[in-house]
């Protein structure tokens, strides 16, 4: 009987570019170990995936792998996202032009080729694909500026590559997420539950959570396992609502005047109390210039004071009894930019680097998650990553909020966002993580047509679902219907898929083991032409 899956290795490679602070040099490849100036490239076969080691005495910048493996251009296309999505993920044709960030499938008429790099690489790595070849790009920076390996042979990233047959496509992209992460962490139950964002959008108090909890206690009604009650942006000591969302994080502010004590009364309610953080934007002025990023100010996960200060913050949070950390923006606040902007080259930006020249961004960018997991343990919480890079917290975050924001006002938003998100991120859930495609807001001004069948398709993908409900906007009935939806939600025991994700970007078609689904994402008149909509703003914009 024919294996559904095989490997296969791409072996050496028949270009290598290095490109250094100085000078880019282009090399014939074919060989295991390639040395161009200063650097060396060398490719080790490791059974199941193929190693690339860098060593140099130069300021590397990048790494460029070339293969004359031609992918026939009548070929489908699916790849990964640098972060989150921002309602841009789709099959595709062949683009030479076309980011595949760590990751993409390619579908052929008999078969479907995949091409990867295992999670928590030291690089940033993408791929090209077009008629003559394919090529793996390695972006060894630190910051904007070389790296400064002084000689360190760094492991840049590990290559893995699968062939299916007679096997459908979503099915592949779970079998290849599998292989490209062999020790992904999980709760220990379904994740779900209320955060008030999407009806508040920061302006809540002590009183407002414990109202809400209230709330999502009734919707609940019935559960075995506890919903969470996550308090978002609005706590913070400094907080200053459209403005600032930054710490410090040592207390709460005048309507949050006791965060321990809060801890306390939802735990005494009966749900599991959850909390928000944005680690790196901190005012505290006791922090030296140092610790800092030279060009934003945010801490500098690569000073090791720095990341002891960022460890005694959840260590904080989590003595005072809250056992989810939902840790937000640090993507944008180590780089300066959101994921849809990351191929874009810093020419308007003055050179910059972290304080520890010698490691890379991804090396820098897994320090912070581990640093954030390895806190939270001993209070075994649940770790959300939010505005974070996947491919590098996989095995070091629970959940990973995998698409931009949704929206309590705008249908638009949360159709975009949500839905594409939650089908083309959804190969990763239960391989890298939970998957979390955001919440379902809930305050009135999105039909509750609309909303009913976003919170269906969460509770029927298995994955975690939050409402953000104003307690008394849902009449009786709908509050019925969402109390079922959330009793689904309680135990994530159905897992249904996107049966048309290649075909469109808003998958209408989800199934299960013979059951299907068709929902109905569109108004009858068309999408909403409204020009304000900010699509990739992480801070909502109202109309």
């Amino acid at each position: 009987m024919q294996e559904k899956y095989l490997e296969f290795k791409l072996g050496a490679p028949d270009y290598v570019t290095v490109e250094t602070e100085e000078e880019r040099l282009v090399c014939q490849g074919g060989s295991y170990a390639v040395t161009a100036g200063s650097t060396t490239v060398e490719f080790e076969d490791a059974g199941e995936h193929e190693d690339i080691f860098v060593t140099s005495e130069d300021a590397v910048k990048c790494v460029k792998l070339r293969w004359n493996y031609k992918i026939p251009k009548s070929a489908r296309f699916f790849g990964d996202a640098w972060e989150r999505t921002y309602g841009d993920m789709e099959w595709h044709g062949m683009s030479g032009n076309r980011y595949l960030p760590w990751y993409f499938l390619a579908k052929l008429s008999e078969k479907i080729l995949c091409f990867g790099v295992k999670v928590r690489p030291s690089a940033m790595c993408y791929w090209q694909a077009d008629t003559k070849g394919i090529t793996l790009f390695l972006d060894v920076r630190c910051g904007n500026a070389g790296v400064q390996l002084k000689g360190r042979k760094l492991r840049a990233a590990q290559i893995v590559c699968m062939e299916s047959q007679d096997t459908g496509s979503f099915e592949t992209a779970q079998e290849f997420c599998r292989r490209m992460c062999t020790d992904p962490i999980f709760p220990e139950f379904p994740v779900y539950g209320s955060n008030n964002w999407y009806y508040a959008y920061g302006d809540s108090s002590e009183e407002e959570i414990l109202s809400d909890t209230d709330y999502i206690l009734k919707l609940t009604e019935g559960v075995k396992n506890p919903p969470f009650m996550v308090i978002d942006d609005c706590w913070q000591e400094h907080h200053r609502l459209d403005e600032y969302n930054g710490g410090p994080w040592t207390k709460g502010n005048s309507k949050f005047p006791d965060m321990k004590g809060l801890a306390d009364k939802l735990k005494e309610k009966g749900v599991r109390p959850g909390i928000w953080v944005r680690l790196l934007l901190n005012e505290d002025e006791n922090i030296p210039d140092e610790w800092r990023i030279s060009y934003n100010d945010c801490l500098d996960p690569s000073h090791p004071d720095a990341l002891a200060y960022i460890r005694r913050d959840i260590e904080r949070i989590c003595d005072w009894g809250y056992t989810l950390i939902k840790h937000d923006f640090s993507t944008f606040d180590l780089f300066g930019k959101w994921g849809f902007e990351a191929n874009l080259r810093d020419n308007t930006m003055e050179k910059w680097h972290f304080y520890d020249q010698g490691k890379t961004s991804a090396e820098i960018v897994k320090m912070l998650y581990q640093e954030v997991y390895d806190a939270s343990r001993g209070n075994n919480a649940v770790i959300i990553g939010c505005n974070t890079i996947g491919h590098l917290g996989a095995g070091l975050m629970h959940l990973n909020r995998t698409g931009d924001d949704t929206s309590g006002r705008i249908w638009e938003r949360t159709k975009r966002m949500g839905v594409n998100t939650l089908a083309f991120r959804l190969p990763q859930h239960n391989t890298f993580y939970h998957i979390d495609a955001d919440c379902v807001g809930i305050f009135g001004m999105i039909p509750w047509d609309k909303n009913r069948q976003w919170a269906d398709v969460l509770a029927k993908s298995g994955t975690p679902l939050f409402v953000s409900a104003k307690p008394g906007v849902l009449n009786p009935e709908e509050f019925e219907e969402l109390h079922q939806i959330m009793l689904r939600a309680s135990e994530q025991k159905e897992h249904f898929v996107p049966l048309d994700w290649e075909e469109t970007d808003c998958p209408e078609i989800w199934g299960e083991n013979g059951e299907t689904v068709t929902y109905d994402w569109y108004d009858d008149e068309g999408p909403t032409m409204d020009a304000t909509v900010e699509y990739y703003n992480a801070k909502v914009v109202v109309p």
